[in-house]
């Protein structure tokens, strides 16, 4: 009987993994332990300063390139800088968090850690070269959402939600599964590079390649699924709507970082021969969440169902960047997207939350009508956002669309940044629309929304961060520019 060789493990290329997991775990215990019941926004203080150790400890890590546990898992500057970014992401969805949760009477520990090994899962999919551990990654991502999406319990929206998520996730995770084991049975690998050299050097004969291609598209599938892919994106509006508010903030922007960024290795790594399959494929669903995203948006007279909608038309414009990142420009769109999204959309969600009262919703438009006469700077950052999902200049949002465009432009598929364009345009209808509605209309109902520590500081740190970016965005470039080489290379 052969021994098992177990191969050699490099912990330092997954450090800032390692001390997310670490933490969150050691956190679930001190909670349990050492931290009574009113007193959990320290346990949402611990998990901030765990996010934070993480991305310093991946500072020593830049441009360092290397794998470890046999290949299954990389570190390169690519999967560092989507790190930072998902981080960024855990600690932002925390902080407005805080006192979220004690005003809606849901305060519980647990939330922060899950939080936690939520982040984790997306920095597995960023660094996963295996398709073993893209499932462990995903799942890790989507297990951990589906408890934090029914975190209202017992408000029936919530329950509702998770259980909706939960059912359509396990299906998305089963074609996930069956996608590996065809792939496996046609190239005898689940490691990406092994089956990109397999499927390049050599002959794969009818039956392999349709195991191939099928196994592709039920993996396809299940990114589209996490994405919020049209036709794939049914689920979004609803599980958005009863969740608690900071967890869909985090998952508009959490998941579809994660999912494509384990994408883009799987088409470029694995499958780059067999681009002519899959590249039009992916182009019309791309085209076709642009449109159903946007238009979707339009008719929504609910502010979190329009921000639903709306992140499926974003995931179209991140997909620009997906399908190219062949090329130099595409994987620079695609991090630079995710970036300059993630800032915009968790300020416009962290607005959002400040109108909530306790207990009750307040998202319909009507409730948006003169709040630049109750909260003058609530409605100037919510202005901020607004422009930069639009795409208006000299907001971040500009650049990241410019920049998404030009790549798919400069990709080939210029027919496919004219439907960007267009959808955009659309899009400027019903971000405008709450502009106008903050603006030039007078107050109804409640007095001015109470702004806590929390929210101020998420609102601040975006909005900065979204005009910054819109106007100095070189050093950003500069990032994104030497992550894409690594990738390239």
């Amino acid at each position: 009987m052969e021994a098992l060789t177990i191969p050699p493990v490099d912990l330092a290329l997954i450090a800032p993994l390692l001390v997310v997991v670490t933490w969150a775990t050691g956190l679930l215990l001190v909670d349990t332990f050492f931290i009574p019941v009113g007193r959990k926004k320290l346990t949402g203080y611990l998990a901030i300063a765990g996010l934070v150790v993480a991305g310093l400890v991946g500072l020593p890590l830049w441009g360092v390139s290397g794998s470890t546990f046999g290949g299954m898992v990389r570190l390169d500057p690519f999967a560092l800088t989507l790190t930072w970014v998902f981080l960024l992401i855990g600690i932002l969805s925390i902080t407005m968090s805080l006192d979220y949760l004690p005003c809606q009477d849901i305060e519980q520990g647990e939330y922060y850690p899950l939080i936690m090994f939520a982040v984790s899962g997306m920095i597995l999919l960023a660094q996963g070269a295996d398709l073993i551990v893209l499932f462990l990654g995903i799942e890790t991502l989507s297990i951990t959402l589906y408890i934090l999406t029914g975190f209202a319990y017992p408000r029936l929206t919530s329950e509702e939600a998770a259980m909706k998520y939960l059912v359509l996730g396990a299906f998305a995770a089963g074609f996930f599964v069956y996608g590996i084991a065809l792939i496996f049975g046609a190239t005898g690998s689940t490691r990406l590079s092994e089956i990109g050299a397999y499927a390049a050097g050599r002959d794969l004969g009818d039956t392999n390649l349709t195991l191939l291609l099928g196994g592709a598209a039920m993996v396809l599938i299940a990114f589209s699924f996490k994405a919020a892919l049209a036709p794939f994106h049914m689920w979004i509006p609803d599980v958005y709507q009863g969740s608690p508010t900071p967890v869909a903030a985090f998952m508009s922007v959490g998941t579809k970082g994660g999912a494509l960024a384990a994408l883009v290795r799987l088409l470029f790594e694995a499958l780059p021969t067999l681009n002519e399959y899959w590249l039009p494929v992916l182009a019309g669903l791309t085209a076709l969440t642009m449109v159903v995203g946007n238009l979707g948006a339009i008719a929504q007279m609910d502010v979190k169902r329009m921000l639903a909608y709306s992140s499926i038309g974003h995931a179209g414009y991140v997909m620009l960047g997906v399908m190219v990142a062949g090329e130099q420009r595409g994987p620079e769109a695609f991090i630079f997207y995710i970036l300059v999204y993630a800032l915009s959309n968790l300020g416009a969600f962290a607005v959002l939350i400040a109108l909530e009262h306790q207990g009750e919703e307040a998202w319909q438009l009507d409730d948006f009508a003169g709040l630049y006469q109750r909260q003058p700077l609530l409605a100037v950052a919510m202005a901020i956002f607004m422009f930069s999902l639009a795409g208006v200049p000299p907001t971040a949002g500009f650049m990241a669309k410019f920049y998404a465009l030009t790549a798919a432009w400069e990709g080939g598929l210029p027919w496919l940044a004219l439907v960007g364009v267009l959808t955009s345009a659309i899009a400027a209808f019903f971000y405008l629309r709450v502009i106008i509605r903050m603006f030039m209309t007078e107050p109804e109902g409640e007095p001015a929304p109470e702004l806590n520590r929390g929210l101020t500081i998420d609102i601040v740190v975006a909005a900065a961060g979204t005009i910054i970016i819109g106007l100095i965005p070189a050093p950003i470039f500069a990032l994104v520019e030497r992550s894409a080489v690594a990738l390239g290379g």
